[in-house]
Protein backbone atom coordinates (compact mmCIF):
# COMPACT_ATOMS: atom_id res chain seq x y z
CA UNK A 1 0.00 0.00 0.00
CA UNK A 2 0.95 3.48 -0.94
CA UNK A 3 2.23 5.89 1.78
CA UNK A 4 -1.08 8.28 2.86
CA UNK A 5 -0.77 11.95 3.55
CA UNK A 6 -3.10 14.12 5.44
CA UNK A 7 -5.76 11.29 5.27
CA UNK A 8 -6.31 10.42 8.94
CA UNK A 9 -9.86 9.86 8.77
CA UNK A 10 -8.38 7.12 5.87
CA UNK A 11 -5.57 6.24 8.14
CA UNK A 12 -7.82 5.44 11.54
CA UNK A 13 -9.96 3.33 8.96
CA UNK A 14 -7.02 1.43 7.51
CA UNK A 15 -5.77 0.90 10.88
CA UNK A 16 -9.27 -0.71 12.43
CA UNK A 17 -10.15 -2.78 9.46
CA UNK A 18 -6.40 -4.38 8.98
CA UNK A 19 -6.67 -4.74 12.98
CA UNK A 20 -9.89 -6.99 12.15
CA UNK A 21 -8.00 -8.75 9.33
CA UNK A 22 -4.84 -9.64 11.01
CA UNK A 23 -2.50 -7.19 9.53
CA UNK A 24 -1.68 -4.22 10.32
CA UNK A 25 -0.99 -1.42 7.49
CA UNK A 26 1.05 1.64 8.72
CA UNK A 27 -0.30 4.49 6.50
CA UNK A 28 3.05 6.64 7.63
CA UNK A 29 5.24 4.12 6.39
CA UNK A 30 3.36 2.27 3.51
CA UNK A 31 4.36 -1.12 5.77
CA UNK A 32 3.21 -3.98 6.50
CA UNK A 33 2.41 -4.67 10.39
CA UNK A 34 2.61 -8.24 10.96
CA UNK A 35 0.85 -9.88 14.62
CA UNK A 36 2.52 -12.82 15.98
CA UNK A 37 1.80 -15.00 19.31
CA UNK A 38 5.24 -17.02 20.15
CA UNK A 39 4.70 -20.10 22.47
CA UNK A 40 8.24 -20.58 23.29
CA UNK A 41 11.39 -18.87 23.72
CA UNK A 42 13.78 -18.66 27.08
CA UNK A 43 14.50 -15.07 27.30
CA UNK A 44 13.59 -14.55 30.72
CA UNK A 45 15.53 -17.39 31.48
CA UNK A 46 18.79 -15.21 30.05
CA UNK A 47 17.89 -12.29 31.14
CA UNK A 48 17.82 -13.83 34.87
CA UNK A 49 20.47 -16.12 34.62
CA UNK A 50 22.83 -13.23 32.96
CA UNK A 51 21.98 -10.51 35.28
CA UNK A 52 20.48 -8.56 32.06
CA UNK A 53 16.89 -7.75 30.86
CA UNK A 54 14.46 -8.60 28.66
CA UNK A 55 15.29 -5.44 26.42
CA UNK A 56 19.03 -6.32 25.73
CA UNK A 57 19.29 -5.91 22.31
CA UNK A 58 21.73 -8.76 21.75
CA UNK A 59 19.12 -11.70 22.72
CA UNK A 60 17.03 -13.26 20.15
CA UNK A 61 14.26 -11.29 21.69
CA UNK A 62 14.14 -7.99 23.15
CA UNK A 63 10.88 -6.07 23.66
CA UNK A 64 12.49 -2.77 22.12
CA UNK A 65 12.93 -4.21 18.66
CA UNK A 66 9.10 -5.28 17.80
CA UNK A 67 9.18 -3.06 15.08
CA UNK A 68 6.48 -4.24 12.27
CA UNK A 69 5.12 -6.24 14.99
CA UNK A 70 1.73 -5.40 16.94
CA UNK A 71 0.13 -7.21 18.60
CA UNK A 72 2.59 -9.22 19.82
CA UNK A 73 2.47 -12.03 22.58
CA UNK A 74 5.55 -13.76 23.45
CA UNK A 75 5.42 -17.06 26.33
CA UNK A 76 7.99 -16.39 28.67
CA UNK A 77 9.05 -20.10 29.48
CA UNK A 78 11.29 -20.37 32.92
CA UNK A 79 13.61 -23.22 31.88
CA UNK A 80 14.26 -25.94 34.77
CA UNK A 81 17.53 -27.94 33.92
CA UNK A 82 17.68 -30.91 34.53
CA UNK A 83 20.18 -30.50 36.97
CA UNK A 84 17.82 -28.62 39.10
CA UNK A 85 15.50 -30.60 41.58
CA UNK A 86 13.59 -29.80 44.90
CA UNK A 87 14.77 -26.33 46.41
CA UNK A 88 17.09 -25.33 43.87
CA UNK A 89 14.59 -25.53 40.91
CA UNK A 90 11.95 -23.68 43.23
CA UNK A 91 14.11 -20.65 43.64
CA UNK A 92 15.40 -20.71 39.93
CA UNK A 93 11.50 -20.57 39.03
CA UNK A 94 10.61 -18.08 41.82
CA UNK A 95 14.00 -15.73 40.82
CA UNK A 96 12.67 -16.01 37.52
CA UNK A 97 9.23 -14.53 38.51
CA UNK A 98 11.13 -11.96 40.40
CA UNK A 99 12.79 -10.64 37.62
CA UNK A 100 9.79 -10.81 35.35
CA UNK A 101 7.57 -8.81 37.99
CA UNK A 102 10.75 -6.02 37.67
CA UNK A 103 10.86 -5.83 33.62
CA UNK A 104 7.30 -5.91 33.40
CA UNK A 105 6.96 -2.41 35.84
CA UNK A 106 5.79 0.82 33.73
CA UNK A 107 6.85 -1.27 30.58
CA UNK A 108 3.94 -0.90 28.87
CA UNK A 109 3.47 -4.75 28.53
CA UNK A 110 0.53 -6.41 29.38
CA UNK A 111 0.82 -9.61 31.38
CA UNK A 112 -1.74 -12.26 30.22
CA UNK A 113 -3.28 -14.60 32.55
CA UNK A 114 -7.09 -14.53 31.07
CA UNK A 115 -8.28 -14.95 27.79
CA UNK A 116 -9.53 -11.04 28.89
CA UNK A 117 -5.76 -9.92 29.10
CA UNK A 118 -4.90 -11.75 25.68
CA UNK A 119 -7.87 -10.13 24.38
CA UNK A 120 -6.84 -6.88 25.54
CA UNK A 121 -3.92 -6.84 23.95
CA UNK A 122 -4.93 -8.15 20.51
CA UNK A 123 -7.40 -5.43 20.70
CA UNK A 124 -4.83 -2.22 21.82
CA UNK A 125 -2.17 -3.74 18.80
CA UNK A 126 0.06 -3.57 22.24
CA UNK A 127 2.51 -6.14 23.75
CA UNK A 128 1.43 -8.96 26.20
CA UNK A 129 3.90 -11.61 27.69
CA UNK A 130 2.19 -14.81 29.10
CA UNK A 131 4.35 -16.77 31.72
CA UNK A 132 5.07 -20.58 30.81
CA UNK A 133 7.82 -23.07 32.50
CA UNK A 134 9.83 -25.42 30.83
CA UNK A 135 10.45 -28.76 32.94
CA UNK A 136 8.17 -30.95 35.38
CA UNK A 137 10.91 -30.67 37.78
CA UNK A 138 9.89 -27.19 39.13
CA UNK A 139 7.10 -29.45 40.88
CA UNK A 140 9.78 -31.26 43.09
CA UNK A 141 7.62 -33.93 43.08
CA UNK A 142 4.91 -32.50 45.03
CA UNK A 143 1.19 -31.74 42.89
CA UNK A 144 0.23 -29.44 45.57
CA UNK A 145 3.04 -26.85 43.82
CA UNK A 146 0.68 -26.80 40.93
CA UNK A 147 -1.28 -24.19 42.42
CA UNK A 148 2.17 -22.59 43.23
CA UNK A 149 2.35 -22.04 39.21
CA UNK A 150 -0.92 -21.11 38.98
CA UNK A 151 -0.96 -18.21 41.67
CA UNK A 152 2.22 -17.10 39.79
CA UNK A 153 0.01 -16.96 36.57
CA UNK A 154 1.85 -19.93 34.59
CA UNK A 155 -0.39 -20.89 31.58
CA UNK A 156 1.86 -23.92 30.45
CA UNK A 157 4.37 -26.37 31.57
CA UNK A 158 6.38 -28.70 29.45
CA UNK A 159 6.43 -31.79 31.58
CA UNK A 160 9.96 -32.71 30.93
CA UNK A 161 12.81 -31.51 29.42
CA UNK A 162 15.47 -33.78 28.01
CA UNK A 163 16.31 -35.83 31.17
CA UNK A 164 14.43 -38.20 33.34
CA UNK A 165 12.24 -35.90 36.28
CA UNK A 166 9.58 -36.75 38.98
CA UNK A 167 6.47 -36.66 36.15
CA UNK A 168 8.55 -39.08 33.64
CA UNK A 169 11.25 -39.75 30.96
CA UNK A 170 12.27 -36.96 28.56
CA UNK A 171 13.43 -37.28 24.72
CA UNK A 172 17.11 -37.66 25.64
CA UNK A 173 16.63 -40.89 27.59
CA UNK A 174 18.17 -44.01 26.43
CA UNK A 175 15.24 -46.77 26.40
CA UNK A 176 12.69 -44.15 27.86
CA UNK A 177 9.73 -44.66 30.03
CA UNK A 178 7.00 -42.62 29.95
CA UNK A 179 4.75 -41.25 32.86
CA UNK A 180 5.53 -41.57 36.23
CA UNK A 181 2.64 -42.38 38.65
CA UNK A 182 3.34 -38.88 40.05
CA UNK A 183 3.46 -37.71 36.34
CA UNK A 184 -0.03 -39.44 35.46
CA UNK A 185 -1.74 -37.42 38.68
CA UNK A 186 -0.10 -34.24 36.88
CA UNK A 187 -1.71 -34.26 34.26
CA UNK A 188 -5.22 -34.06 35.72
CA UNK A 189 -3.84 -31.59 38.32
CA UNK A 190 -2.74 -29.54 35.40
CA UNK A 191 -6.22 -29.34 33.90
CA UNK A 192 -8.00 -28.78 37.17
CA UNK A 193 -5.55 -25.65 37.81
CA UNK A 194 -5.87 -24.50 33.90
CA UNK A 195 -2.11 -25.26 33.15
CA UNK A 196 -1.77 -26.80 29.73
CA UNK A 197 0.43 -29.34 29.73
CA UNK A 198 3.37 -29.16 26.82
CA UNK A 199 4.64 -32.30 25.19
CA UNK A 200 7.95 -30.84 23.87
CA UNK A 201 10.97 -32.98 25.03
CA UNK A 202 9.05 -35.16 26.10
CA UNK A 203 9.80 -39.31 25.25
CA UNK A 204 7.39 -40.93 22.99
CA UNK A 205 6.12 -43.17 25.59
CA UNK A 206 5.44 -40.01 27.71
CA UNK A 207 3.86 -38.39 24.89
CA UNK A 208 1.41 -41.86 24.68
CA UNK A 209 0.76 -41.95 28.49
CA UNK A 210 -0.38 -37.67 27.92
CA UNK A 211 -2.44 -38.57 25.65
CA UNK A 212 -4.12 -41.28 26.87
CA UNK A 213 -4.66 -39.99 30.43
CA UNK A 214 -5.83 -36.23 29.06
CA UNK A 215 -9.18 -34.98 29.24
CA UNK A 216 -8.38 -31.40 27.82
CA UNK A 217 -5.79 -30.65 24.55
CA UNK A 218 -2.42 -30.22 24.89
CA UNK A 219 0.80 -28.92 23.08
CA UNK A 220 3.98 -29.01 21.27
CA UNK A 221 5.03 -25.80 21.97
CA UNK A 222 8.43 -26.10 20.02
CA UNK A 223 8.59 -29.54 17.98
CA UNK A 224 9.07 -29.68 14.32
CA UNK A 225 8.27 -32.35 12.00
CA UNK A 226 10.46 -35.80 12.39
CA UNK A 227 9.22 -36.64 8.39
CA UNK A 228 11.78 -33.06 7.63
CA UNK A 229 14.15 -33.81 10.08
CA UNK A 230 14.57 -37.01 11.49
CA UNK A 231 15.42 -35.86 15.20
CA UNK A 232 14.53 -37.15 18.45
CA UNK A 233 13.13 -34.21 19.50
CA UNK A 234 10.23 -33.67 16.81
CA UNK A 235 6.73 -35.23 16.06
CA UNK A 236 6.22 -38.19 14.19
CA UNK A 237 2.88 -37.71 11.49
CA UNK A 238 0.65 -40.09 14.27
CA UNK A 239 1.64 -37.45 17.34
CA UNK A 240 0.98 -34.67 15.20
CA UNK A 241 -2.53 -36.41 14.08
CA UNK A 242 -3.11 -37.06 17.80
CA UNK A 243 -2.65 -33.00 19.00
CA UNK A 244 -4.73 -32.25 15.97
CA UNK A 245 -7.67 -34.20 16.55
CA UNK A 246 -7.33 -33.32 20.26
CA UNK A 247 -7.62 -29.62 19.75
CA UNK A 248 -4.05 -28.95 20.56
CA UNK A 249 -1.35 -26.82 18.72
CA UNK A 250 2.19 -26.85 17.23
CA UNK A 251 4.68 -24.42 17.52
CA UNK A 252 6.72 -24.69 14.62
CA UNK A 253 10.77 -24.32 16.48
CA UNK A 254 13.74 -22.45 14.96
CA UNK A 255 16.81 -24.21 16.15
CA UNK A 256 18.40 -25.81 13.22
CA UNK A 257 19.04 -28.96 14.82
CA UNK A 258 15.63 -29.65 14.68
CA UNK A 259 14.85 -27.79 11.02
CA UNK A 260 17.90 -30.13 8.77
CA UNK A 261 19.07 -33.00 8.52
CA UNK A 262 22.52 -30.93 8.42
CA UNK A 263 22.00 -28.13 11.20
CA UNK A 264 24.78 -26.25 9.66
CA UNK A 265 23.12 -25.97 5.92
CA UNK A 266 19.17 -24.83 7.94
CA UNK A 267 17.87 -21.96 6.37
CA UNK A 268 14.96 -19.71 6.99
CA UNK A 269 13.06 -21.58 4.27
CA UNK A 270 13.36 -24.93 6.02
CA UNK A 271 10.88 -23.15 8.30
CA UNK A 272 8.62 -23.43 5.52
CA UNK A 273 9.16 -26.96 4.87
CA UNK A 274 8.32 -28.55 8.23
CA UNK A 275 5.08 -25.96 8.08
CA UNK A 276 4.64 -27.35 4.88
CA UNK A 277 4.19 -30.95 6.12
CA UNK A 278 1.98 -30.46 9.04
CA UNK A 279 0.03 -28.55 6.71
CA UNK A 280 -0.38 -31.26 4.62
CA UNK A 281 -1.76 -33.63 7.67
CA UNK A 282 -4.28 -31.39 7.95
CA UNK A 283 -2.94 -28.59 10.04
CA UNK A 284 -4.30 -25.31 9.21
CA UNK A 285 -5.72 -24.70 12.92
CA UNK A 286 -2.81 -26.22 14.60
CA UNK A 287 0.64 -25.17 12.95
CA UNK A 288 1.60 -22.01 15.20
CA UNK A 289 5.03 -20.75 16.32
CA UNK A 290 7.48 -21.72 18.56
CA UNK A 291 11.18 -20.22 17.85
CA UNK A 292 12.62 -21.29 20.64
CA UNK A 293 14.53 -18.01 20.31
CA UNK A 294 17.68 -17.33 23.18
CA UNK A 295 17.44 -20.96 24.05
CA UNK A 296 18.43 -22.59 20.63
CA UNK A 297 21.09 -21.84 17.58
CA UNK A 298 19.00 -20.64 14.27
CA UNK A 299 19.39 -20.62 11.07
CA UNK A 300 22.41 -18.03 9.72
CA UNK A 301 20.22 -16.09 8.03
CA UNK A 302 17.78 -15.16 10.66
CA UNK A 303 18.39 -12.44 13.89
CA UNK A 304 16.08 -13.21 15.66
CA UNK A 305 12.83 -11.12 16.62
CA UNK A 306 13.70 -8.99 14.19
CA UNK A 307 13.82 -11.40 11.12
CA UNK A 308 10.00 -11.95 11.95
CA UNK A 309 8.57 -9.71 9.25
CA UNK A 310 10.67 -11.18 6.79
CA UNK A 311 9.45 -14.67 7.38
CA UNK A 312 6.08 -13.67 7.57
CA UNK A 313 6.85 -12.01 3.90
CA UNK A 314 8.80 -15.37 2.72
CA UNK A 315 5.73 -17.79 3.86
CA UNK A 316 3.39 -15.39 1.67
CA UNK A 317 6.15 -15.15 -1.35
CA UNK A 318 5.70 -18.81 -1.22
CA UNK A 319 2.16 -18.79 -2.36
CA UNK A 320 0.67 -18.94 0.98
CA UNK A 321 -2.98 -17.26 1.46
CA UNK A 322 -2.76 -14.03 3.50
CA UNK A 323 -5.38 -15.71 6.09
CA UNK A 324 -3.26 -19.05 6.84
CA UNK A 325 -0.02 -17.23 7.16
CA UNK A 326 -2.02 -14.71 10.21
CA UNK A 327 -3.09 -17.96 11.57
CA UNK A 328 0.23 -20.08 11.76
CA UNK A 329 1.47 -16.21 13.29
CA UNK A 330 -1.17 -15.35 15.68
CA UNK A 331 -4.29 -16.37 15.44
CA UNK A 332 -4.23 -20.00 16.20
CA UNK A 333 -2.03 -19.89 19.38
CA UNK A 334 -4.43 -16.69 20.81
CA UNK A 335 -7.60 -19.07 19.64
CA UNK A 336 -6.28 -21.99 21.66
CA UNK A 337 -5.89 -20.53 24.46
CA UNK A 338 -8.67 -18.46 24.94
CA UNK A 339 -10.49 -21.62 23.79
CA UNK A 340 -8.83 -23.77 26.59
CA UNK A 341 -9.84 -21.66 29.19
CA UNK A 342 -13.52 -22.17 28.56
CA UNK A 343 -12.90 -26.07 27.69
CA UNK A 344 -11.20 -25.53 31.67
CA UNK A 345 -14.90 -24.59 32.99
CA UNK A 346 -16.84 -26.96 31.09
CA UNK A 347 -14.50 -29.46 32.28
CA UNK A 348 -14.57 -28.78 36.26
CA UNK A 349 -18.22 -28.84 35.90
CA UNK A 350 -17.91 -32.27 34.37
CA UNK A 351 -15.59 -33.53 37.04
CA UNK A 352 -18.16 -31.85 39.82
CA UNK A 353 -20.85 -33.85 38.52
CA UNK A 354 -18.77 -37.26 37.55
CA UNK A 355 -18.06 -36.84 41.77
CA UNK A 356 -21.34 -36.30 43.22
Amino acid sequence: MAPIENKNWLSDFILIQSRKSGVIYSAEKGGRRMQLFDLHCDTLYRAYTEKSTLFNDSFHVSFRQTQGIAPYIQCLAVWIPDEYRGTAAAELFEGCVRKLEEQLKDSGIRRCVTADDLRQTMESGGKGIVLTVEGGAVLAGDSANISRLKQAGVRMMTLTWNGRNELGDGAGVEQAGGLTDFGRKTITALEENGVIADVSHASERLFYDTAEIARLPFVASHSNAKAVCPHRRNLTDEQFEIIRQRGGIVGLNFCRDFLHKQSTNAKMYDIIRNAEHFLSLGGEKTVAIGGDFDGADIPADMDGLTSMPSLYEMFLHHNYSEALVRDIFFNNAFDFFCRYERLCRQESYQRKKENV
